[in-house]
């Protein structure tokens, strides 16, 4: 098992309620030897960081699965992860401590870049056009990618595929439905709205809005441990979306993935990361053309 750092924290919860699993104490449920030990199955799993300030957190998500696993402590449940018939598991504990933050078009410079991007290569004669979305969430992004993508395009692209990649297979089920609530299409233009959803019923009476077709036959979606390598997908890519992801991982890790990354692109194509995310000169090929966006050189 790889060593975790302990100096990071990684922001996947948000704020619960702790609650023990049964009569026992919490204190018992989730000893410490136990935590550590699950925070260093996790980073050896996926790469994400865990500490002790997230340890109530972890308690209120495990707390409830644990009930339903008939499972009295924390260690018991470790057992079960690193076991053979735990590997369905693994994925459901992995749904469990990831928290998708996103939302239609967020940090929509980049979507103004990729929009000027797909309209230089539409005129440029490209026929041929592959983009993917390494951390697709609920799928807010990968459809605000398959969006701008076709609006640049205007028909000039007869062959365009996106790939929508998560860890998470719960979010991943969400981006195939392809279904939001109102609220949820704040963020999107009227004329948008009208262009690319479907309005329709909920069975709660509320008003959802669906992809419509032309944009779903874009976008194919899979589950992906981006720490997990080598990647089923080969290259070469021209765009990639990997924007709020090495917030949660060691630099290492951040290192190994951009190296991997790096190599999927084309000469030329364009790599984005989140704002708050830097490549900081760790590789040769990749240039900065923009705040957060880089383009791999042309030999």
């Amino acid at each position: 098992m790889n060593s975790r750092p302990t100096g990071s924290a990684f922001p996947v919860m948000g704020e619960e309620d702790s609650t023990s699993v049964n009569t026992r104490s919490a204190v018992e449920v989730f000893d410490s030897k136990s935590y550590t030990r699950f925070c260093d199955l996790v980073y050896d799993q996926c790469g994400i960081l865990l500490n002790e300030k997230k340890r109530s957190l972890v308690e209120a998500r495990l707390g409830k699965r644990l009930r339903q696993l008939n499972l009295d402590s924390l260690k018991s449940y470790i057992t079960l992860l690193e076991h053979g018939e735990g590997r369905e598991e693994m994925v459901q504990m992995l749904n469990l401590i990831s928290t998708n933050v996103t939302s239609f078009f967020r940090e929509n410079e980049h979507f103004n870049l990729l929009h000027r991007l797909v309209d230089d290569w539409a005129g440029q004669g490209v026929k041929r056009l592959r983009i993917w979305c390494a951390a697709a969430s609920t799928g807010e992004e990968p459809w605000s990618l398959a969006m701008v993508i076709q609006e640049a395009a205007a028909g000039r692209i007869a062959d365009i595929k996106l790939l929508g990649t998560d860890i998470s297979t719960r979010v991943l089920e969400q981006c195939q439905r392809a279904e939001y609530e109102d609220r949820k299409l704040e963020p999107v233009s009227t004329a948008r709205r009208e262009r690319w959803f479907q309005r329709v019923a909920a069975a709660n009476g509320e008003v959802h809005w669906r992809v419509r077709d032309e944009l779903r036959r874009l976008a194919l979606f899979r589950r992906l441990n981006l720490v997990r390598t080598p990647y089923p997908m080969k290259g070469p890519l021209d765009v990639i979306f990997c924007r709020n992801v090495m917030i949660y991982f060691d630099n290492p890790t951040r290192k190994r993935l951009m190296e991997n990354m790096e190599q999927l692109l084309r000469p030329g194509g364009y790599l984005f990361v989140g704002h708050s995310e830097s490549l900081a000169g760790s590789l040769s090929s990749l240039q900065r053309v923009a705040p957060s966006v880089y383009r791999r050189e042309t030999p």
